[in-house]
C-alpha cells in the first residue's frame, strides 16, 4: 500500500476514534463506529473492506438519536473512504 493510501487510512481511523470517543453519541453508534474503524485497520486494506466500512457509517448516518455534530463527522468519514477507496481499485 502507498504512503499515501495509509496517511488517509490513518486519518480516517483517527476521525472514527473521535466519534467513538464522544460521549455525547449513543452507544450503538459508537459501536458501530469502532467496527468500521477495525475493518479498516486490517493489514491489507482492500476496497471491499472500505465498502463493508463505507456500508456501516452510511447505515447509521441517518439514525434519530444521533447529534448533529456526529452526523457531519460520519459524512466527512465516509467521504475520505470512499476517496480512498477509489485509490485502492
Amino acid at each position: 500500500m502507498a504512503e499515501e493510501t495509509k496517511k488517509e487510512a490513518k486519518e480516517a481511523i483517527a476521525l472514527m476514534i473521535e466519534v467513538a470517543n464522544d460521549r455525547s453519541v449513543p452507544r450503538n453508534i459508537r459501536t458501530v463506529v469502532e467496527d468500521a474503524a477495525q475493518k479498516i485497520q486490517a493489514k491489507t486494506i482492500d476496497a471491499t473492506s472500505i465498502g463493508n466500512a463505507i456500508y456501516l457509517l452510511d447505515d447509521i448516518s441517518n439514525d434519530i438519536n444521533m447529534p448533529s455534530h456526529a452526523r457531519t463527522d460520519i459524512w466527512q468519514i465516509i467521504s475520505k473512504l470512499e476517496a480512498l477507496k477509489e485509490k485502492v481499485k
